[in-house]
């Protein structure tokens, strides 16, 4: 009966979620690859021969070491977030195609992640994170410009 009401711990475990997603990212996958350099940046982004893209492998495997290095920082703090998520769940499909393709690694880790993003992308960061707080603020701005604008009627 603990869980009879779990609707109000859902942004605390968006939190949790985002926090272990994107610090786990990081970690795991991001921190190697951005700080591989262009070499390695080259190879990354000679996956996306997969897609029919062949021109600028460089810059495309750099933008992905980006995404899964700072952008899953960006996630854990809820930033940027939905765009992020469709960046990171892209990056993982290509991944998922190059192992199913290759036949070489373990399809199913980006598989799995690449439904979480979705997942969470769809659901949104919650209001434990910056997005929320600068939408707050947003409204908050824009509400008090309504009442300065009746104001001055």
């Amino acid at each position: 009966m603990i869980w009879k009401s779990s609707e109000k711990y859902t942004d605390v475990g968006l939190l949790v979620l985002r926090v272990g997603f994107g610090v786990g990212f990081i970690y795991y996958h991001g921190w190697d690859k951005i700080t591989g350099g262009p070499e390695r940046w080259e190879g990354l982004g000679g996956a996306m021969s997969r897609l029919g893209i062949n021109f600028l492998p460089t810059f495309w495997g750099f933008m992905m070491s980006f995404a899964e290095s700072v952008g899953a920082l960006m996630i854990a703090a809820g930033f940027l977030f939905r765009p992020l998520c469709a960046i990171l769940a892209f990056g993982m499909f290509v991944a998922w195609l190059g192992h199913v393709v290759s036949g070489r690694g373990n399809p199913g880790h980006p598989f799995k992640n690449f439904f979480v993003l979705v997942g969470v992308m769809l659901i949104g960061p919650g209001k434990y994170s910056v997005d929320s707080w600068l939408e707050k603020r947003r409204s908050s701005k824009a509400s008090e410009k309504q009442v300065e604008a009746k104001n001055h009627e």
